[in-house]
């Protein structure tokens, strides 16, 4: 009973912070995604149970997010690549994304975005794509495999088509209109010393001048972890108002914020009833 009061206590806590913040800095990292279906990469078994083809070779997850990966094996890469692209197409943002997105809407600053997910769910979801921080890049944009400019282009037009038994690109490999190499999503990958910054500098540019804006700013934290602590040190540097969402690493220092237990969309939807509660 005490435990369920002290999450009680907090949810009071952090709705008024909501309540009286000018502009929310929203932090996100993979336990954003679970709500809406996606698979959880946290751990090998998590990622074999997605892509069972890969156990079998005893391909970890480090050796397939790899840009190594599409210079020496690239039909493998982007049978793993194409397959989280139509995922992520065909996969609906779960409610907590509105919920966010209601909440970005009634304040002053609004809200931006930092997360480390590259699924592109929160413009999915309705945020404008100058308010959002893609700090490991996004699917739905392509570069070149070797490097070889430093152009960044949309993924639109790539309709990759998957033996997902197999985890291997059937249709035929996307190629750098520059140098005809092969192109690969433009996502920060593991040992990768090919990933282009382009878009993810300006983001930092827009980011930096909304964070002058706000004057009464508040942290809502939602599924990152400490393996990759990214979003994390984001969220702390930050605060001292920072809601941290976790359903188990939500421990936070008091002097920075306070931990709430539980799923992104759990959480969010307590958190939205109790700040009408309070007639926020």
């Amino acid at each position: 009973m005490t435990l369920i009061m002290d999450q009680q206590s907090r949810l009071e806590i952090a709705a008024e912070w909501l309540r009286n913040a000018d502009g929310i800095l929203i932090t996100a990292g993979a336990g954003m995604g679970i709500d809406s279906g996606l698979p959880d990469f946290r751990g090998e078994h998590g990622f074999w149970r997605a892509y069972p083809a890969l156990q079998v070779e005893g391909i970890g997850f480090q050796d397939i997010a790899n840009g190594e990966t599409f210079l020496n094996h690239p039909v493998r890469a982007w049978g793993f690549y194409g397959h989280r692209l139509n995922l992520y197409r065909q996969t609906v943002p779960h409610e907590g994304y509105e919920i966010l997105r209601r909440w970005a809407s009634m304040k002053e600053r609004g809200a931006f975005v930092f997360t480390s997910n590259v699924d592109g769910h929160f413009q999915k979801a309705g945020f404008v794509e100058n308010r959002v921080l893609e700090c490991h890049g996004s699917i739905h944009f392509l570069q070149c495999s070797r490097a070889c400019s430093h152009d960044v282009w949309s993924a639109n037009e790539l309709c990759p088509q998957v033996d997902d038994g197999q985890c291997l690109l059937t249709s035929p490999l996307p190629r750098c209109p520059k140098c005809g190499s092969v192109a690969r999503p433009n996502i920060l990958m593991f040992d990768d010393s090919n990933w282009i910054e382009t878009r993810v500098k300006r983001q930092r540019m827009r980011i930096e001048a909304w964070q002058l804006s706000v004057e009464r700013g508040v942290v809502v934290e939602v599924g990152a972890g400490r393996a990759i602590p990214t979003v994390r040190n984001m969220s702390e540097r930050n605060g001292p108002r920072v809601i941290r969402i976790n359903p188990d690493e939500y421990a936070i220092d008091p002097t920075k914020g306070i931990g709430l237990q539980g799923p992104a969309l759990g959480v969010l939807d307590a958190l939205d009833v109790m700040i009408k509660k309070l007639g926020g």
